[in-house]
C-alpha cells in the first residue's frame, strides 16, 4: 500500500523538506533625515507613506548613526564597521583603502546567491573627491550601480539660458516641475522598472535604493512646498547652544554657507530659517512620495509578503536648534535617525521598540532575517529579538563620534554615548590623547538638550560611568 503511494506522496514530501525560499531584500536609504515623520509624532510632515511602512513593520524609536556625516556613517553602515575600525572619519577616504577585502552588505547577498542591484545614493557620493576605489563600490553588486555619484547642488532645474560650467545655487527650489525633474523621482522610477525586471527571476534581490532628499539643496517640485503654510510651521526651539556646553561641540554651518543666498557667516534672517525649514519639510514630503511609488509597486507585483524592508536615513539634521545648520555633532538631532523594518513573518506589524539600535546592527540584522551565514568581523548585533518582540532590551549603549574641525585635517575627536537616559561626549586631543571636555545630558529632564551638567557634581558617578566604558572601547587615532 505504501509503495503504491510513495510516487503521490512524494512530491509533497520533498517540498515539505526543502528550505523555505530566501525573501528578498529592499533596502531603502534617505538623506539628512531626522525623525521628521508624522510616525515619529512630527505634528507637521506630511508623511503617508513612510507612516504607512511603520504600520507593517517594526519603528525603532531610539537608532543611531556612528558618525554624523555621509561617508563615514554609510561605510559603517555597508560594512558593519564603526568608523574608528575603518579609520574612515572624513568625506574623503574609502573604507577599502583601510580593509581592502571587507565583504560589505550587499556583497555578502550578492556572494550567496542574490542579485543585488544598486540604484541612488547608498555609499557615499563622490562629489569631487578620487580616492584609489570608486566610493560606489562596484564589487558590491552584480551590476555597475546607478545614479550614484555626483555633487547634490547638481540636482537642479537650470533655466534654459543658463549653460555649463553651472555653480551651486540657492539654497532652494521651489518650481511647478514633475517629480522626475529632481534626481529622486528619477531614482523611483528607475527602481520600479527594475523591480518588474527582478520579480520575473528565480533568484532573490537585493536592491538598494538610496534616496537623495532631504539634503541640501532644499529643491523639491512646488505641490510638496503647497503641503504646508509656512506662517503655521513652528520655529526651531532651543536656539542658543547648550548653557555650558564647549565650543567644540557647536560648527560654523559650512555646508550651508556656500549656498548662494545665505551669509557667510552670522545669524540668518527669521525669513530665511522659515523658508529653509518649510523647504526641509517639502523635500521630506518629496521623499516621501517617491518611496511610495516603489512600495507600491513592490506591493502590485505580489512581492511584499517575501521582501524584507528597510528604511533608514545615515544621520540628522540641525534647522537652527543649538545654533545649528547641517549635521556633523554629536548631538541627538544629529545622531538620531528613524529606522523603519517590515519582515513579514517576523516584525510584529505596528511595533514600537524604544530599545538602543545603532545602524551598523542592520548588517547582522539582515544576515539573520534572509538565513544567510552571519557575516564575519562585524560590530554590530542582530535587532531580530526587537523585531519579534518591541518590548525586548537593547543596546546597552549606542556610539556616535565627530572630529573637529568638521572638515579638514582633525585635530580633536569627540565620542558619544547614548544610554536609555543620558547622553555623554568626551572631547579629547587627536595628538596627545588629553581630555579637552566633556558633556552630560539628560534626557529624562531635557531632551532638547539645553543645559551640559558633566560638572555637576551629583552626577560624578554617572560621568564615571561613561568614562570609563569610553576608556574601554580604546579608539585609534588617525
Amino acid at each position: 500500500m505504501l509503495r503504491r503511494l510513495l510516487p503521490a506522496l512524494l512530491p509533497a514530501l520533498l517540498a515539505a523538506a526543502a528550505p523555505a525560499p530566501r525573501p528578498n531584500v529592499l533596502f531603502i536609504a534617505a538623506d539628512d533625515l531626522r525623525t521628521d515623520l508624522g510616525a515619529y509624532g512630527h505634528p507637521e510632515a506630511r508623511t503617508p507613506h513612510l507612516d504607512a511602512l511603520a504600520r507593517r513593520g517594526v519603528r525603532f524609536t531610539r537608532a543611531y548613526c556612528q558618525q554624523a556625516v555621509c561617508n563615514p556613517s554609510r561605510a559603517s553602515v555597508l560594512t558593519g564597521r564603526r568608523p574608528d575600525t575603518l579609520r574612515v572619519w572624513d568625506l574623503r577616504r574609502h573604507f577599502r583603502e583601510t580593509l581592502p577585502e571587507v565583504v560589505t552588505l550587499p556583497q555578502h547577498f550578492r556572494n550567496h546567491g542574490y542579485t543585488a542591484v544598486g540604484l541612488g545614493k547608498l555609499f557615499h557620493n563622490e562629489s569631487g573627491a578620487k580616492p584609489p576605489f570608486p566610493f560606489s563600490d562596484p564589487p558590491s553588486w552584480s551590476e555597475p550601480p546607478r545614479f550614484a555619484d555626483g555633487p547634490h547642488w547638481a540636482d537642479w532645474v537650470w533655466p534654459a539660458e543658463v549653460t555649463a560650467p553651472r555653480a551651486k545655487g540657492a539654497a532652494v527650489q521651489c518650481l511647478d516641475v514633475p517629480d522626475e525633474a529632481y534626481l529622486d523621482g528619477r531614482i523611483a522610477a528607475a527602481a520600479v522598472a527594475r523591480l518588474r525586471e527582478l520579480a520575473g527571476r528565480s533568484e532573490p534581490f537585493f536592491l538598494g535604493v538610496g534616496f537623495w532628499k532631504p539634503h541640501l539643496p532644499f529643491n523639491a517640485p512646488r505641490r510638496y512646498w503647497d503641503l504646508y503654510d509656512r506662517a503655521r510651521l513652528a520655529p526651531p526651539s532651543s536656539v542658543a547652544a547648550p548653557a555650558d556646553a564647549p565650543a567644540l561641540a557647536g560648527h560654523p554651518g559650512t555646508e550651508l554657507r556656500g549656498y548662494a543666498g545665505v551669509p557667510k557667516e552670522g545669524p540668518l534672517s527669521p525669513a530665511l530659517v522659515a523658508e529653509l525649514r518649510h523647504g526641509y519639510l517639502a523635500c521630506v514630503s518629496f521623499l516621501d512620495a517617491q518611496v511610495g511609488r516603489v512600495l507600491a509597486e513592490l506591493e502590485h507585483l505580489g512581492l511584499a509578503d517575501r521582501t524584507i524592508v528597510v528604511f533608514w536615513s545615515d544621520h540628522g539634521f540641525h534647522l537652527g536648534e543649538h545654533a545649528l545648520w547641517g549635521k556633523t555633532s554629536n548631538y541627538e538631532l544629529d545622531t538620531r535617525v528613524p529606522l523603519l523594518i517590515a519582515a513579514p513573518g517576523v516584525a510584529r506589524p505596528g511595533g514600537v521598540t524604544s530599545g538602543l539600535a545603532e545602524l551598523l546592527d542592520l548588517y547582522p540584522t539582515l544576515a539573520e532575517l534572509s538565513g544567510l551565514p552571519a557575516p564575519v568581523g562585524t560590530e554590530g548585533r542582530s535587532l531580530v529579538p526587537q523585531l519579534r518582540d518591541p518590548a525586548a532590551p537593547g543596546a546597552r549603549f549606542a556610539a556616535s563620534q565627530h572630529p573637529r574641525p568638521a572638515y579638514g585635517q582633525a585635530a580633536q575627536m569627540g565620542r558619544a554615548l547614548r544610554d536609555d537616559r543620558h547622553r555623554y561626549v568626551e572631547w579629547r586631543e587627536l595628538a596627545t590623547g588629553a581630555l579637552a571636555a566633556r558633556e552630560l545630558y539628560d534626557h529624562a529632564v531635557d531632551p532638547a538638550e539645553t543645559r551640559n551638567l558633566a560638572a555637576e557634581p551629583a552626577l560624578a558617578p554617572v560621568v564615571a560611568t561613561f568614562a570609563a566604558e569610553l576608556a574601554a572601547r580604546a579608539a585609534p587615532a588617525p
